[in-house]
């Protein structure tokens, strides 16, 4: 059977992190085991417009279609960037630069994914976070970045993500949700949705970090039920390095990321391999990485 003749697949995979030599060649051998296949990328792609463009022109080209959600990454305004923009205006950049090259972003309606298990809308989503996922004895940001900073797990976004125009992330966060949601109550009621966030919409996913401090940039308690009011199938996310599935209510919660090649060096599994969403596998149950093989270490995430 030909690549042609076989039915299509629903992917994911985030944290492609092509910055690494070792990375960069795990997408430059990426390919669709059919020529129906979808790919969500759950952000994190890189650092810099120039190589966000590459590494999604080039799956672009090799995909019948792809669906991006931005991650932190692609949000920083880096040193080693030659676009300077900041915050909003950066993403809005993005969003233009995936228009030209066909990709499918969070302010593009939702695709219906047509294949085996569907119809099922495809949502890619921009949410930022906003702090409530906060250390365990604190009860403000304030006391949460206190005790963050006391510990040295503190995220780079605090250097680079600018939130412009907006006053903090926070606020971009809560925005964005209210701007989000608004959107996918306009979906018809009867149509199940994959939830595509580079943050896990739940904070349960976060509790097997090595430092759980690091929670704090990993997401917002806004989203907690949304898995069950928007008929959630799957809800797919990165951003934790910890390629992991497991289940809320029922709903997969898949984690896809590839991490850096220190991280995946050291996983069974064979690097840069998306995750099949849809059609689900039999027998896909909940899998994944053993606690504390992932993130939050030194604040480079």
């Amino acid at each position: 059977m030909t690549t042609a003749d076989r039915p299509g697949r629903l992917l994911a995979i985030s944290d492609l992190h092509v910055a690494h030599p070792e990375n960069r060649a795990l997408v430059e051998d990426m390919r669709p085991g059919t020529d129906e296949d979808w790919l969500i990328v759950a952000g994190d792609v890189a650092e810099t417009v120039e190589d966000i463009r590459w590494a999604l022109g080039l799956l672009a080209s090799r995909f019948r279609k792809v669906i991006w959600a931005p991650g932190n990454h692609e949000l920083w305004t880096h040193p080693d960037d030659t676009v300077t923009l900041r915050g909003a205006a950066r993403y809005g950049h993005l969003v233009e630069m995936c228009r030209e090259l066909g990709v499918t972003t969070p302010e593009d309606p939702y695709p219906v994914w047509e294949g085996e298990g569907g119809p099922v809308a495809v949502a890619p989503l921009f949410l930022l976070y906003d702090y409530s996922f906060l250390p365990a004895g604190c009860t403000t940001k304030e006391q949460g970045l206190a005790y963050a900073r006391g510990t040295g797990v503190v995220c780079a976004d605090e250097r680079f993500l600018h939130p412009d125009p907006y006053p903090s992330r926070e606020a971009w966060c809560r925005a964005r949700v209210t701007g989000t949601e608004r959107r996918l109550a306009e979906l018809p009621d009867q149509l199940p949705t994959v939830l595509v966030n580079h943050y896990p919409l739940d904070r349960h996913p976060t509790e097997v970090l090595w430092y759980p401090e690091f929670a704090m940039w990993c997401g917002t308690r806004l989203t907690a039920d949304w898995h069950r009011a928007h008929r959630a199938t799957a809800m797919v996310y990165g951003h934790l390095h910890i390629p992991r599935s497991t289940r809320l209510d029922g709903v997969r919660f898949e984690e896809v990321s590839v991490g850096y090649p220190r991280e995946w060096r050291k996983r069974p599994e064979p690097p840069g391999t998306p995750r099949v969403i849809l059609p689900m596998e039999v027998g896909s149950g909940d899998r994944g990485t053993a606690p504390g093989s992932g993130r939050g270490r030194g604040g480079t995430r």
